[in-house]
């Protein structure tokens, strides 16, 4: 189903200091080329399509474009391209909502049924909303059992179903935190209901003009109006079957990219990498809300993943580290995978956008590793070899990385098994490098002693490296 924000972000301290003893322009130049060294590498082995732009203090430090923004026409990418941003939206609906409140004209613990009486759910705030703590049912899930699925929903809509049908909340309002993309449909209706004007509208008089990103709009009409942006991003799958690129109108399951195309406020605004730099910009510089409205956004508000220590704001997550804060969303949509983030000390901003589904947070980790001179690991053409059973016995037991896993031997072949109890094989390219069968990305890298036993454990995602703890308990 739709899945505007993916998480379990793990993002690392920036810096430059590797390049600290060159010239500016040997650092500059040093940068980019590793940069798109590294990039070129993931678009020709893990089909990697997008754009990408790295800021520091503002400055670009590296902009480029990789792939087609239209498999079927092959019309390249360039920097002004348009992108769907999918959850990376958020942070705009919130941003809405502080305005208001800024304003006078509504309060963070005003009432859902303040504004939508005919809804069943008692006791959910805006706040709660904002932080994904309000309990409300999923819109997708419930919509896809009920819904005519040959009839666009609209945000109205969703109202209307919820109060007819009444699905039930998911838990009592601030009992805990799950991500909620209903939460931020209803927050986009309550600004239409405050603001007297369409949700599009707000955005683009109190937001995106005032910010000059002219190449930003809501933008959710291509299936139900028609309607087209030049050099637009068109969001493509890979087809295992045809062994080519598809939009996902056409595939079996996806069809509620056309049902579900009239919702915003969750999504759906649309926007270039340029034109999100002005944005990071714009709320580091709060220039749109009060000093303490943004502050209050970009507090970590409600605890979402207690061992990489993420916490959500208002529309953006944040992770805290020894050395400050890292202010981060994700965003995925059939075809799109979208990211933005800075390190607020060292204030770098990276935005990772793509159209193919080739993007991870884990790309844009190793590109935060290449500026802080830290080794990564660019991707290759993986050739299995054959290693004899007790050459593999060695690798078998429990890890604890950033999740933990397991590694089981069966039929003289090796499996990893996450937590939640998927397993893929794992195959070997040396006596101690594994490659991840279904996802080639990713690698274990095994450190022997003298006895063969396990010294060091590494995990690279998309050229990142991680260390792993093994037990053999």
């Amino acid at each position: 189903m739709k899945n505007k924000g993916y998480w379990a972000l793990t993002i690392v301290v920036l810096g430059l200091l590797i390049f600290a003893c060159k010239s500016p322009e040997k650092k500059d130049n040093s940068l980019s080329e590793k940069l798109d060294a590294y990039l070129k590498a993931e678009a020709t082995y893990h089909r990697f399509n997008g754009n990408v732009l790295i800021a520091e203090n503002g400055k670009i430090l590296f902009q480029k474009s990789y792939g087609l923004s239209n498999f079927d026409s092959h019309q390249l990418l360039n920097d002004s391209t348009v992108f769907e941003l999918a959850s990376v939206s958020k942070q705009f609906t919130a941003t809405a909502i502080l305005m208001l409140k800024d304003e006078g004209k509504l309060s963070l613990s005003d009432s859902l049924r303040n504004f939508f009486p005919e809804l069943p759910y008692q006791g959910i705030t805006i706040y709660q909303m904002l932080t994904h703590t309000s309990g409300l049912p999923d819109y997708e899930e419930a919509m896809s059992i009920k819904w005519d699925h040959k009839k666009i929903a609209f945000n109205n809509d969703i109202i209307s179903f919820f109060a007819k049908e009444k699905p039930a909340a998911l838990f009592k309002p601030g009992a805990k935190w799950l991500y909620s993309n209903t939460a931020y449909a209803i927050l986009a209706s309550i600004v239409e209901k405050v603001s007297g004007e369409p949700f599009p509208t707000f955005l683009s008089k109190r937001i995106f003009t005032p910010l000059s990103m002219s190449r930003t709009r809501i933008y959710n009409t291509r299936r139900s109006l028609k309607d087209t942006i030049p050099n637009y991003a068109y969001g493509f799958l890979y087809n295992d079957s045809t062994k080519k690129y598809q939009m996902p109108d056409s595939m079996p399951g996806m069809d509620f990219v056309y049902y579900l195309d009239g919702i915003f406020g969750d999504g759906v605004v649309n926007s270039t990498t340029a034109d999100l730099l002005k944005w990071d910009r714009s709320v580091k510089t709060h220039r749109l809300l009060s000093e303490t409205s943004q502050a209050e956004m970009l507090k970590g508000q409600a605890l979402m993943d207690t061992a990489n220590n993420w916490y959500y704001g208002f529309g953006v997550g944040i992770q805290k580290t020894d050395s400050g804060d890292i202010i981060a969303h994700s965003g995925g949509w059939p075809g799109y995978v979208t990211y933005l983030a800075r390190n607020v000390v060292k204030d770098q901003t990276y935005i990772v956008l793509s159209n193919n589904a080739s993007n991870s947070p884990a790309i844009s980790n190793a590109l935060m590793d290449i500026v802080n001179g830290k080794e990564i690991v660019l991707a290759y053409e993986h050739k299995a070899i054959e290693l004899d059973s007790n050459a593999l016995k060695v690798f078998v037991g429990k890890y604890q990385g950033k999740q933990r896993f397991q590694i089981e031997q069966k039929a003289g072949k090796l499996f990893f098994v996450s937590a939640n109890g998927e397993k893929q094989e794992i195959k070997p390219e040396s006596n101690t490098r594994f490659f991840f069968a279904k996802q080639p990305y990713m690698l274990l890298d095994f450190e022997l002693d003298t006895q063969k036993k396990l010294k060091k454990v590494t995990l690279i995602n998309h050229g990142k490296k991680s260390d792993v703890k093994f037990s053999d308990e």
